[in-house]
């Protein structure tokens, strides 16, 4: 293979804009730290987008924290140089960071950015592969020892399809469903229509659109409002053709009320990238459910993400240098 074709393979960074970052928000320009410990391409990124990298110190403007679990470390950081006004996070979820962004709800400083909407191609890619695997029971054949003689199986062409859930993996799950000729209702926060979807509803009207899905793929952000999203009254409401894909966080379906779904067969399936607990246990009625595809949160590989965050940290740092064009600004008051 040429070095040319080699290139052109892999994710297309997704860049989707953020609001305009307030004045009040706006950070310094200034030199970029990286936290807890550094990384060759994210240094690489750092300079690309005109930044100085440097050490942690009273100069230091931006932190790129490339760590989801230092997270009290990154609390002590911020605390001892307030300097510090804007942080890059690695995740596109960051839920796990919430004791953080309580700190700092109402101080105007620093300003978060995310991952999210950067992983977006090979999570939906992850998302397609699991509905398909869950419609052509292919949970039920892996496990096969001898040759079935009952046929089964669902076409996702045509089907009814409830993605929960509009940011970068929603809107790119889309993109993707579009040559099945699918419907399309995407369930969210606001009424504004969403290009590609046949329909938008509000998140209080997820129990009016499930009874007619055929497939339900979430892949919404995880808060207070959006805990247990997901638990017996909406999996009694689904036809038992219907199968669930969740590629966003554990906690949005309670996973009681999901086992005894399946154990009913209220459902047809579901396929997980993400479990509550996490990592799931070994034992859990989830591995033997003949109706369950469980993948260990791998929807995007560390050699997936590479170059998607690199380049996210390339346009954020050239916007801190320069535009402030900052894309996945997040609300700390929020947690998204």
């Amino acid at each position: 293979m040429s070095d040319t074709a080699s290139a052109a393979r892999g994710h297309r960074p997704v860049l989707t804009p953020s609001p305009v970052v307030a004045a009040e928000h706006r950070p310094s320009p200034g030199p970029v730290a990286v936290g807890p410990e550094s990384a060759d391409h994210i240094v690489e990124a750092i300079e690309a987008g005109g930044g100085t990298v440097s050490g942690i110190d009273d100069d230091t403007r931006g932190l790129v924290w490339l760590s989801h679990k230092a997270i009290d470390e990154l609390d002590e950081v911020l605390t001892k140089h307030p300097s510090i006004e804007w942080v890059q996070l690695p995740m596109a979820g960051v839920d796990m960071f919430a004791p953080i962004f309580a700190k700092y709800a109402d101080k105007p400083k620093p300003l978060w950015t995310s991952a999210k909407g950067a992983y977006s191609e090979p999570v939906a890619e992850h998302a397609v592969a699991l509905t398909l695997a869950l419609l052509r029971v292919f949970p039920k054949r892996v496990r096969a020892t001898s040759w079935a003689t009952e046929p089964e199986g669902i076409s996702l062409y045509g089907a009814n399809v409830v993605v929960v859930g509009a940011g970068g993996i929603g809107l790119e799950v889309l993109r993707l469903l579009a040559p099945f000729d699918v419907s399309i209702t995407v369930v969210r926060r606001s009424t504004e229509p969403v290009p590609g979807a046949a329909r938008t509803v509000a998140s209080s009207s997820l129990a009016d659109v499930l009874p007619d899905a055929d497939v339900v793929i979430v892949a919404a952000a995880m808060t207070d409002d959006t805990s247990k999203m997901f638990g017996a009254h909406e999996f009694e409401i689904m036809k038992p053709t219907a199968v669930l894909v969740n590629i966003a966080r554990g906690g949005l379906v309670d996973t009681d009320a999901l086992v005894d779904a399946l154990a009913a067969k209220g459902i047809w399936g579901a396929g997980l990238d993400v479990t509550s607990p996490e990592p799931l246990p070994d034992g859990h009625p989830l591995w033997s459910e003949p109706r369950a595809l469980i993948t260990p949160h791998q929807a995007d590989t560390p050699d997936m993400v590479a170059p998607l965050l690199a380049e996210r940290i390339r346009h954020n740092v050239a916007a801190l240098g320069g535009d402030g064009e900052f894309i996945g600004v997040v609300d700390p008051a929020q947690g998204y």
